[in-house]
């Protein structure tokens, strides 16, 4: 990974991360089953009752599932398969599928009644009787398979009750739309038959973390599934022709429409997202804005009869073929695009349609192989939904060798009225940009100091050396060993599962925690890592684990930390070689190159870690890119809004000072020159007024009532 100013035509940038891979076409060949390497990962797990697949898009999941369903109904005695997706549109991803003619054992079959995404009907957040009614008839039949969307299953399961779907599988796929949050009625429903336990449950996504915090599945629950985990990096490394990725965030001034001419590259397959009517970027207007980026691109030439594609005249002589997905004036024109933009005979020409501009559509699940930018105007509702829209443009395709995520974020400026909310979108864009670095980069496995080499790792050409600077590499997962100081050890087999799979959804929820982005990013100054790393961390790992012991508590969030900060550091530490004229690595090996760099030049220990500040590298680029008079605004809208130490942070500094002082036998010393000493000696302070505060209040309250 890099950083690069990837566009010199807009002034204000915020460089792009960019991943350049091994292109080794291992995800893309097939087995003798006709099995692609996700898929066989995940067949090999088709005897557990719970199963939840953690892969991006474009890897195949869909046909993993016909894959294990097939299983489960001949071979595992289940009666039936319901497949149930977030939208109609997505249901075509589960049509027929001749898994013979590769070498499977069995076809995918179903039964043109039951793709109820297929049927007509009334708006899915409405009581559809005529499909509730079809998933009773389905359930009553011999046919084995049923596709219906999230909404209809909802229904019908309240119409139907629990009971009526027992030894029967349940595929949920998009699964981040599940919330444990009660209100979330799928989430309580599949809640409820995990607890009555007469089913088998394959839930299937991209992005295993939800845009507002909330967690999946109750940890309870989550338990019972095995996971498959295919990363993003074994994606991108195995395919056959895309070499490289960059995600860009571009600020701009005025209208967005403006902005966009500068950015939309007409000779590149795009993806346009603009903005809802009701966002700030918005104009207003959403056709006129669809006017005129096609404006921005050439001359009108008119409609495409057939296809309902609009024709534009650019300024090389190619007449590009547009598709609005905006307009929804005339149902019958949109009706024509939608079909034209689906047609199965088209999937593989590349001339089909040059540019889409898409309103909440063209999201998840949209199949265009050919996209190679991914342009998104505004920050969008979640960290989500960015990872889903960049997954349109991460397909693999023959020609196909490089994609692009850009996203427009208005800057903040001094003469700008709503500062804080423009601010609050760049932190938004920064926050998605850090985690899309975790999400690209190769799993951790991290150890104590000494714990000796790991099977199926290399250690570079002088191998595994006893208390050295150990970086294993796994060529075949692109896992990366490095060994910690200090490191604790997770106790529960529940714990060693989070350390090993659900590290990017701790850091995740750690980047959507907007005080420790704008402290860790624009106060610096006054912020100390140990703030960062120990406090907001340790109190994200304890909300979201609450189950979990202290010990098994601690370690996932020195595991979290240690691999958000060794990729920052990694990316320091290649940016560094760079600006000395040195031998940084642009190709595959990059970041692991980086990593090797950062951990060669000292003896990592968990304290060292701790005292890093996770945002360094990101602020080394914003300092860059942004003007010197807008990042200094920022700052000090951010500092100013500074206060004392809050009851909690208090209490958790308490907490802290308590281990040092069983560690070193003496509490931390207000007046010491280390700093983060000096801290907990204030959190002690802090939290003694506030318990005499508490505990005055309670006297003044008994002295009242008697």
């Amino acid at each position: 990974m890099s950083d690069q100013i990837a566009n010199p035509t807009n002034a204000y940038t915020l460089p792009s991360v960019s991943i350049t891979t091994a292109r080794t076409g291992v995800s893309s060949k097939a087995n003798a089953l006709g099995m692609r390497a996700m898929q066989e990962r995940a067949y090999a797990k088709r005897g557990e009752q719970y199963l939840l697949i953690k892969s991006p898009p474009a890897s195949g999941k869909s046909r993993a599932l016909m894959f294990i369903a097939l299983d489960k109904l001949n071979n595992q005695g289940l009666k039936q398969a319901i497949v149930v997706v977030p939208e109609r549109s997505i249901g075509s991803s589960f049509a027929d599928e001749p898994l013979s003619q590769y070498g499977f054992y069995w076809d995918w079959q179903v039964a043109p009644q039951w793709n109820l995404c297929n049927a007509p009907g009334i708006d899915d957040v409405k009581v559809d009787k005529s499909k509730i009614k079809a998933v009773g008839e389905f359930l009553a039949s011999n046919d084995k398979v049923l596709v219906c969307t999230h909404a209809t299953f909802r229904f019908a399961v309240e119409e139907l009750g629990i009971q009526a779907f027992d030894n029967r599988l349940i595929a949920v796929d998009e699964f981040h739309h599940v919330s444990s949050n009660p209100d979330n009625k799928l989430g309580s429903q599949l809640g409820a038959f995990i607890t009555r336990d007469k089913v088998h449950m394959v839930a299937m996504t991209g992005s295993y973390f939800r845009g507002d915090s909330e967690a999946v599945l109750s940890s309870a629950d989550e338990s019972r599934f095995e996971t498959v985990t295919y990363t993003y990096y074994e994606q991108l490394n195995g395919y056959q022709w895309l070499k490289s990725l960059d995600i860009g965030y571009f600020f701009y001034t005025g209208p967005y429409v403006d902005a966009v001419s500068k950015v939309l590259d007409p000779a590149l397959k795009t993806i346009v997202h603009i903005p809802n009517v009701n966002a700030r970027e918005s104009l207003k207007d959403k056709q006129r804005e669809v006017d005129e980026i096609m404006h921005g691109m050439g001359e009108w030439k008119g409609i495409d009869p057939a296809t309902g594609f609009h024709l534009v005249l650019a300024r090389d002589g190619r007449t590009l073929k547009v598709a609005d997905l905006v307009d929804d004036s005339d149902q019958a024109k949109r009706s024509r695009v939608l079909t034209a933009l689906k047609d199965p005979a088209q999937k593989n020409n590349r001339d089909h349609v040059d540019v889409i501009i898409a309103l909440g559509m063209a999201k998840e699940g949209f199949d265009w192989i050919w996209c190679e930018h991914a342009l998104t105007i505004g920050y969008r509702s979640s960290l989500t939904e960015i990872v889903q829209i960049i997954g349109r443009a991460t397909r693999d395709a023959e020609g196909k060798e490089r994609s692009r995520f850009t996203n427009l974020i208005a800057e903040p400026t001094a003469e700008q009225s709503a500062v804080a909310e423009a601010v609050n979108d760049m932190l938004k864009a920064i926050s998605a940009s850090l985690l899309m670095e975790q999400v690209l980069a190769p799993r951790y496995e991290f150890t104590p100091k000494n714990m000796g080499p790991k099977e199926g790792f290399d250690y570079g050409d002088d191998g595994y050396k006893d208390d050295g600077h150990n970086v294993g590499v796994n060529k075949d997962t692109g896992q990366i060993h490095v060994e910690i100081n200090g490191l604790t050890t997770p106790q529960t087999p529940e714990a060693t599962r989070i350390c090993k799979e659900d590290l990017n959804e701790v850091v995740t929820s750690f980047l959507q925690d907007k005080t420790t982005l704008e402290r860790g990013l624009f106060d610096k100054e006054n912020t100390l890592p140990e703030e960062l790393t120990q406090l907001r961390m340790g109190k994200i790992v304890r909300e979201r684990y609450p189950n979990l012991s202290n010990t098994d508590q601690e370690a996932i969030r020195q595991h979290a930390i240690t691999a958000m900060n060794i990729t920052q550091q990694a990316k320091l530490a290649l940016a560094m070689a760079d600006a000395k004229g040195g031998d940084m690595v642009q190709g595959s090996t990059a970041l692991i190159d980086g990593v090797r760099k950062f951990v060669n030049v000292r003896d990592l220990d968990i304290d060292l870690i701790d005292r890093i500040n996770p945002f360094d590298a990101a602020y080394a680029v914003l300092a860059k890119a942004m003007d010197e008079k807008s990042l200094r605004q920022v700052q000090a809208a951010i500092a100013a809004k500074k206060v004392s130490i809050p009851e909690d942070e208090a209490r958790d500094l308490s907490k802290r000072a308590l281990q040092f002082k069983n560690e070193r036998g003496r509490l931390p010393d207000i007046n010491s020159t280390d700093a983060w000493e000096k801290r907990m000696a204030e959190g002690v302070a802090a939290f003694a007024r506030y318990r005499a505060q508490a505990k005055a209040a309670q006297v003044q309250g008994v002295t009242s009532n008697g």
